[in-house]
């Protein structure tokens, strides 16, 4: 089988920077609408940053370019010609390619073998001494090199990343899509792969469309910006034009295009929550102090600094709610609360005694979690409701007797208690909880953390994907939890949950604590400043 032609050939046809256009893209899941007459155009070598909260419709977007999902609705143009995109074969015919969050490699094999493998199709017998030859002369030709022979497993992050970017330039794609392409690299690492995506469009090689969370790579990397919020378009700007700011407000809901009025089913529901808020007591300063950080450093998968020297404090009867753009360390601050990670600096102490989050403390000390994504880290999707309902008890009274037999018919009893009391549905304890819709299994999650006297609740973005009435259900919930004293740490990436939620919002920028406010005094462009990276302004 023939290999691809060197990548940096004179330019033609096959080789230039492609521009792409998409009009009116939209996107439905059953009522939900992930898209709404999105347009971008995406001029050739030029870097065209993509902007938004998680849940924004940005990786909607891409795969309707990618071809891993049809629009509904919409026209895409490439090179001024409309297209059509049914699968990844069109998209990578027409020479666009997509770099994800997350390697693809093989790591088992060489960097050599995993360029061979992008092809896709190969012969059964490989002439090796002719591949390497054609694959030593691609790597003369690229902005950047990998030993050809250097094993995968050994690789750094950033070289993987650099490994992943080749395979699309090997594969002589023109359209480069780079999902968070930095999420998992130093900041060294970050500069350096985006200043060599910087240098290809510059040379008018490559055009790349960057989805990502962090407003210092826009700034820095891209030509222009476009930032959608909950399934719209909110603004489309040529970098040199704007600022942190005004991306920050355009992000975070300020921009009038995205504050349209609730629907008649959601209205009461909205009332009622913030009814139900305003008519809470203030928090009492003097109240003790539940849940405490003393300068606590955490590391991440790499063995980088994700938390740095965090310090806080949270009361009984409040909601601390910690903002934060994706990937400035919450994930791991949260992971240590909760057991998951060790930290390699400072305390944690619940009610003033030192914590270590394991199970014995996390029990008797009444600490309860509610995490991201519960399907995946707080439940066994292939046990029945009432197996999971039972995660943090089956070893004690009145599910476990005589210290080592499992009670099923009193476990069965309690769960259909707890369904009840939660509004899980359907009401059936012995069905598979993998089986439930996100909202209900975020029910069956609660209903296990706060079906019992809690002191201390730790929840990460806890309605994320969710309709509207589970989101109020939860909200409600957390609300109670709180006014019947709990300390809530409430970490989450949607600025509104926060603002509606929290008595004390604390900022996340880089892994430090870096903005302290009371919610009620709460701007959101100060908010939105200190989380895109402002440090200017004292901690409180």
């Amino acid at each position: 089988m023939s290999t691809p032609a060197p990548y940096n050939q004179p330019q033609d046809a096959a080789t230039h920077a492609l521009g792409v256009e998409v009009l009116g893209a939209t996107k439905s899941f059953g009522s939900f609408r992930a898209l709404d007459k999105v347009s971008i155009k995406v001029a050739p070598g030029t870097i065209h940053a993509l902007l938004g909260e998680n849940g924004a419709g940005k990786s909607t977007l891409v795969k309707g370019l990618v071809g891993y999902g049809l629009l509904d609705e919409g026209q895409i143009t490439a090179d001024g010609r409309e297209v059509k995109i049914a699968s990844p074969r069109d998209a990578q015919a027409l020479g666009i390619g997509m770099v994800y969050q997350h390697f693809t490699l093989a790591t088992g094999l060489s960097v050599e073998e995993n360029l061979l493998l992008a092809r896709g199709r190969l012969s059964w017998r490989i002439d090796w001494k002719r591949e390497r030859a054609a694959l030593t002369e691609f790597m003369t030709r690229m902005p950047f090199r990998l030993p050809l022979d250097a094993p995968v497993a050994g690789l750094a992050a950033g070289e993987k990343q650099k490994l992943e970017i080749l395979k699309q330039l090997y594969l002589r794609q023109r359209f480069l899509i780079l999902d968070e392409p930095t999420s998992v690299l130093t900041p060294q690492e970050a500069d350096e792969v985006l200043g060599l995506m910087r240098d290809l469009t510059t040379r008018g090689e490559l055009t790349v469309l960057m989805i990502t969370h962090k407003f210092r790579e826009v700034m820095a990397y891209a030509d222009d910006v476009t930032v959608l919020r909950k399934g719209r378009q909110v603004g489309t700007t040529a970098v040199a034009q704007t600022d942190r700011e005004q991306l920050a407000n355009w992000m975070m809901g300020t921009s009038s295009i995205v504050q349209a009025e609730a629907s008649r089913e959601e209205a009461p529901v909205l009332a009622e929550i913030r009814v139900e808020r305003a008519a809470r007591k203030p928090v009492d300063p003097e109240a003790a102090i539940r849940l405490e950080l003393r300068d606590l450093s955490v590391q991440d998968d790499r063995g980088h600094t994700a938390v740095r020297h965090a310090t806080l404090a949270v009361r009984a009867g409040e909601i601390l709610g910690l903002a934060g753009v994706s990937g400035n360390g919450q994930k791991e601050l949260v992971e240590a609360l909760v057991g998951q990670r060790r930290p390699v600096a400072g305390e944690m102490q619940i009610a003033g005694a030192p914590y270590r989050a394991t199970r014995e403390e996390m029990t008797t000390r009444r600490v309860f979690a509610i995490p991201e994504e519960p399907l995946k880290n707080a439940c066994v999707a292939g046990m029945s409701v009432a197996e999971n309902l039972a995660l943090r008890d089956f070893d004690r009274t009145p599910v476990c007797r005589g210290g080592w037999r499992l009670d099923r018919k009193a476990m069965r009893e309690r769960a259909t208690e707890l369904i009840r009391d939660f509004n899980v549905r359907p009401p059936v304890p012995d069905r598979m909880i993998g089986t439930l819709s996100g909202g209900n299994v975020q029910r069956a999650v609660l209903a296990r953390e706060l079906g019992q006297p809690v002191d201390v609740l730790i929840v990460a973005n806890p309605v994320f994907g969710l309709d509207f009435a589970s989101v109020a259900d939860i909200h409600a919930r957390l609300i109670a939890a709180r006014d019947a004293g709990a300390a809530v740490l409430l970490v989450s990436e949607d600025l509104d949950e926060l603002l509606e939620l929290a008595d004390r919002i604390a900022v996340m920028a880089e892994g430090r604590l870096v903005y302290e406010t009371p919610a009620a005094g709460a701007e959101r462009a100060v908010l939105g400043r200190h989380m895109a990276g402002h440090m200017d302004e004292a901690v409180h």
